[in-house]
């Protein structure tokens, strides 16, 4: 059986990182026997991050794109369904919420001051009361010292939201017309992003909404379904995670 060492969860969420829901997504989409192990401390894990996954024989593989190309060696096709056109689109997709969106979320929670009263209790309450403000804070330090690097933490929030808007407007758009990001029905690839925007889910203290969004706020949820980690990529669910992000008018 494999063991997937994963974060926690948190805030209605299967970890509190994406990238280990997607890694738990693609075990049962893979349809293998799995079974999770939460850790708090990845530094002897390889890349000394998470996710990590332990085969049968002792071997790990880390990180979430190396797990599934490991899934997709055992026999699982996460593109079935799609055209060369449509894996073009989810790739850029993937990367997009992977590679950006997901780092103005960690700008929100761990950058501002109201956020992190929050963020520091929610992931770090484990550690002893006496060394937390110690460990934390430098944790929080590092991070936006990286952040800053990245030219990210330069920005004010207005900024941020002004560069994050039309990502947000692209997947309005990519789901036009559809009940799915492909069409009519949900394809395994989906999952694969989609944990960068269910961690805008739940509110911390909500943004200024941006226009573009105002039209369709009032849709409702759609059913999370059809597995256990499986969330149904239709355009309502899709608002369902983006109105605590914001302050919907």
């Amino acid at each position: 059986m494999i063991t997937l060492y994963t974060f926690a969860s948190g805030f209605g969420q299967f970890s509190y990182s994406p990238f280990c829901t997607k890694a738990g997504w693609l075990l049962n989409l893979s349809g293998v026997e799995w079974t999770r192990e939460n850790l708090t401390d990845p530094r002897k894990m390889p890349f000394s991050k998470l996710p990590v996954i332990k085969l049968e024989g002792g071997r790990l593989v880390p990180d979430s794109d190396n797990i599934r190309t490991y899934l997709e060696g055992m026999g699982h096709d996460f593109d079935a369904g799609l055209s060369a056109r449509d894996k073009a689109v989810s790739r850029a997709f993937i990367r997009m919420a992977e590679e950006h969106i997901y780092f103005h979320q960690v700008m929100d929670r761990w950058g501002d001051d109201a956020n992190w009263e929050v963020i520091r209790a929610e992931y770090f309450g484990f550690l002893p009361f006496f060394i937390r403000g110690f460990v934390t804070k430098k944790l929080r330090g590092n991070l936006m010292r990286t952040m800053h690097g990245m030219g990210l933490g330069r920005l004010t929030v207005q900024q941020r939201l002004e560069r994050v808007t039309p990502d947000l407007e692209a997947i309005v758009a990519q789901l036009e017309g559809r009940a799915f990001l492909f069409g009519d029905t949900p394809v395994p690839r989906i999952p694969v992003w989609v944990p960068s925007l269910a961690r805008l889910w739940p509110p911390l203290y909500p943004r200024p909404c941006p226009g573009a969004f105002r039209g369709i706020a009032c849709l409702d949820p759609m059913p999370r379904a059809v597995l256990p980690l499986w969330i149904s990529g239709g355009c309502g669910l899709l608002c369902a995670w983006l109105r605590p992000f914001y302050l919907w008018p």
